[in-house]
């Protein structure tokens, strides 16, 4: 039976949170008359989460799970959670209780009743460090704002809710996982929106990320933006910027031939700035060419990029 939601949740040495975090879902879930599954993806820790995951499965039913193999990132937890997931409704949220399940019914209601394909926690009250995270965090979310015309206030909040559709329809690989409602614009899902929500002060552990994510992020999110517009006609970018510099290195070709015939015999071609511009140009304009076929020879032939090694399943079948 199909359940009416799917909580994913990826979690990396988080051991101390996860028993209150799963009863806390089972509470809110069983108060709201939902059916449920919590699919837990074990990012290769380190320490004895594994073994509370596998005693969480057989206290409650509705707790399923993977183990990597090794540690991968949030965007393969989350690509692995979303191929597993069957609810009408998709949640994420983070394993360190930051995140409050309580604020799953109103998610609900705003997917299934409000008709929203996406909807986007904003931890308008943050309990992070103002320096370190919260400034980097709101330049970074008014760049996503600028370059992705995408009106969200906190698009890195891990708590969010999914039509089923749409996570069916993203791959999430790299580290895109900051970037899914881009990705989700990008595949025709326009409804987007967000709900502030409550932000908790951690109690266990430390935070996982550094400031090395808010460029990691940017570029991430140019890539995005480049691959959504040209990764099915990378000729269209390439052989455009190779139409053009060729171009532009032919024009002063002829130009030099031009002021050839009006200076004549007094012509010093090797003392014009253009007769060292045009051959580099124009060897430019070949190369990008040639890269345009390179990468459309790739995007036809392109494998699988998300394959990771998985040491254990419960309650799910190996796919």
């Amino acid at each position: 039976m199909q359940p009416d939601i799917s909580i994913v949740i990826p979690l990396y040495n988080e051991e101390e949170s996860l028993p209150e975090l799963v009863e806390w879902i089972e509470r809110v879930c069983v108060a709201n008359g939902f059916s449920h599954e919590v699919i837990l993806i074990d990012d290769g820790s380190t320490d004895d989460s594994w073994n509370v995951v596998k005693q969480l499965s057989e206290q409650f039913p509705a707790v399923k799970a993977i183990k990597f193999q090794r540690n991968y990132g949030k965007s393969p937890a989350l690509y692995e959670g979303f191929k597993a997931a069957s609810g009408n409704v998709v949640f994420t949220m983070d394993a360190d209780l930051q995140d409050s399940p309580d604020e799953i019914p109103e998610l609900y209601k705003m997917v299934m009743t409000d008709g929203y394909d996406l909807v986007s926690g904003w931890k308008k009250v943050r309990y992070d460090n103002a320096f370190t995270k919260n400034l980097p965090s709101k330049l970074y979310n008014g760049v996503n704002r600028w370059i992705s015309g995408i009106k969200l206030h906190d698009m890195n909040c891990g708590l969010k809710a999914y039509k089923r559709k749409v996570i069916k329809s993203i791959e999430v690989y790299g580290e895109m996982h900051r970037f899914i409602p881009v990705l989700a614009k990008n595949a025709g899902f326009r409804k987007i929106g967000e709900k502030v929500v409550v932000h908790r002060p951690r109690k266990y552990g430390v935070s996982k990320f550094g400031w090395e994510r808010f460029i990691n992020g940017f570029l991430d999110l140019l890539s995005i933006q480049f691959v959504s517009r040209f990764g099915k006609k990378p000729m269209h970018l390439f052989g455009a910027l190779g139409a053009l510099a060729f171009f532009a290195g032919f024009i002063i070709v002829v130009w030099l031939i031009i002021e050839r015939f009006i200076e004549g015999a007094g012509f010093g071609l090797t003392r014009k700035v253009g007769f060292f511009l045009a051959p580099p140009i124009m060897i430019i304009g070949i190369l990008f060419f040639l890269t345009g076929f390179l990468a459309e020879l790739i995007v036809r032939n392109a494998a699988d990029r998300n394959a990771y090694l998985t040491e254990e399943r419960i309650g799910l079948d190996k796919q």
